[in-house]
């Protein structure tokens, strides 16, 4: 399993627990470039999230997906295997808690 997997995997037990609805987008060519790994819906909040190994960043394309997503109002998160506290605190204050 690759670092990135590994993240991927704790961010889903963390959506499942708050029984968010979320998938992975896969565009295989098909699709939009540089959407976030990981698209959720949770107690009527949109969130996209995208997910790092280490210090990798976001690429210039999934950096302006996630800008256009908090533009229009939803919540954009780069998670890795250092800040996942910042997802469950973002579940958390979206949850009214």
């Amino acid at each position: 399993m690759t670092p990135e997997a590994k993240v991927k995997k704790k961010v889903v037990r963390i959506l499942k627990d708050a029984g968010a609805y979320y998938f992975y987008p896969v565009t295989g060519g098909y699709g939009r470039s540089g959407v976030p790994d990981v698209v959720v819906c949770l107690g009527g909040y949109f969130l996209g999230i995208e997910c790092k190994a280490g210090k990798n960043k976001p690429t210039p394309l999934q950096q302006k997906n996630l800008d256009d997503i908090a533009k229009a109002g939803g919540v954009a998160l780069v998670i890795n295997e250092t800040n996942l506290g910042l997802l469950e605190a973002t579940i958390k204050k979206l949850n009214g808690e």
